[in-house]
């Protein structure tokens, strides 16, 4: 009896051995297959471009891999280069052998060959090719290197605290990392400083040696009012996009991080947008065919003799009303958490830190001027605007929105650190 039951647990023993080893496998494989979490990558926001609210953000302000996205800032350079005559449409720039070994998505340039600059934009725009986007910054920094300086240099002007470039591409590399806010940052910035180049982010075909590309962003061909900007994704990142869309007047801007794969990114973004612009009045246009003529002529009314003086009193108020009623402004508030509201003043005033002979050097006095007098200035739009005198054209920076007695203060507190700065009444502004 005793051999019985030996032999039974030996027996049993063995079942349960390969059971394990029928099993553990197919466990570890469920594991393997399944869909894996992916917020820790994901963050999203959009902006109402036109009035500077951040209308949605989740994890905007956390550091992620911008993968192709990267390449709105290289772009952002290049129309830099374009408006400042160092380059034309036309300009050949060299292939070299680094630009040429990139891994794709790329256009296949060979090394010694030359691409010109329109082919290297649209390029970068639709195919996303890395290649491409080698020969741009080798082209305009030396190296690539030296050209990602460039980059995160001129992303910090902008405001995009928390960007660092490594190179010109969104290649993998562990400290090429973004926001969301800052990428919407780019996105705004890119379009108000070179509006006569941004409407190469809607191409949706390029033709480049017999071959023809598709641009990566659906949403341009199946999302109304779509008129740029940027595809991107490497495995590290997963699915990004930047949108620019616009609608009866109103223009969003939105930024998604981690998609899972393109096609939900692209349906993820449809839906964060359409929740946005349903949030907003809609103006109807009024039903002209409704109207009816009028059955009878109406009757003509005796115009009463005009009395002189009365027309001159309100002549005089009208006039009085105009001048104390402040100007709308059109600038775009930094993108900020709550939305900025400019004070209703009667008399508004503006303050100008200053005019420069380069864009950058602009950017960077407003966000030094910014940083000396934050309790004034952190709220506050600033305006870059070109001033021609003659042959020379100088950037001018200004900041709106005072009454009289905080521009001055303003004025004091950055004299104080060292910067210059006029408080300007509003018809000089």
């Amino acid at each position: 009896m005793k051999r019985v039951v030996i032999g039974f647990q030996i027996t049993a023993d063995k079942l349960m051995m390969k059971a394990k080893f029928f099993f553990l496998p197919m466990i570890l494989l469920a594991v393997v297959l399944a869909p894996q979490p992916v917020l820790a990558r994901y963050a999203s926001i959009v902006v109402n471009e036109t009035s500077g609210e951040v209308m949605y953000a989740r994890n905007a302000d956390k550091q992620l891999y911008p993968a192709s996205l990267t390449k709105v800032m290289t772009l952002y350079l290049l129309f830099e280069a374009l408006d400042a005559g160092e380059v034309t449409m036309d300009t050949r720039m060299k292939v070299s052998r680094v630009a040429a070994g990139r891994s794709p998505s790329k256009l296949g340039v060979r090394a010694g060959s030359t691409l010109k600059v329109k082919d290297a934009m649209l390029a970068l725009v639709t195919k996303s090719a890395n290649d491409a986007a080698t020969v741009i910054a080798e082209h305009l920094g030396g190296t690539e290197r030296k050209f990602a300086k460039k980059m995160t240099r001129k992303a910090h002007s902008l405001g995009m605290s928390r960007t660092n470039f490594r190179n010109a591409s969104g290649l993998p590399h562990s400290k090429q990392k973004s926001t969301a806010r800052d990428m919407a940052r780019l996105a705004i910035a890119i379009r108000k400083d070179f509006p006569q180049y941004f409407h190469y982010f809607k191409t949706q075909r390029f033709s480049f040696k017999g071959k023809r590309y598709k641009n990566h962003n659906r949403l341009l061909k199946n999302y109304k009012g779509t008129d740029g900007i940027k595809t991107g994704y490497i495995r590290a990142s997963g699915f990004n996009l930047i949108a620019s869309v616009e609608r009866h007047g109103t223009r969003l801007v939105g930024v998604v991080f981690g998609g899972r794969t393109g096609a939900s990114r692209n349906k993820h973004m449809i839906h964060l947008l359409d929740k946005q612009f349903a949030r907003l009045p809609v103006f109807k246009q009024p039903d002209l065919q409704q109207v009816k003529a009028p059955t009878k002529p109406p009757q003509r009314l005796k115009v009463p003799p005009k009395k002189p003086q009365v027309v001159k009193i309100i002549a005089a108020e009208a006039k009085a009303r105009a001048k104390a009623e402040p100007l709308l402004t059109t600038d775009l508030p930094d993108l900020e958490d709550p939305p900025v509201v400019l004070p209703m003043t009667t008399s508004e005033w503006g303050i100008q830190v200053g005019s420069f002979s380069r864009r950058i050097n602009a950017h960077i006095a407003a966000r030094d001027a910014r940083m000396a007098a934050a309790d004034f200035l952190d709220l506050q739009p600033a305006e870059l605007k070109p001033v021609t005198y003659g042959n020379l054209t100088l950037w001018r920076v200004q900041f709106h929105g005072f009454d009289e007695s905080r521009a001055r203060e303003a004025c004091v507190e950055l004299l104080q650190s060292g910067l210059s700065c006029i408080a300007l009444p509003k018809p000089q502004v």
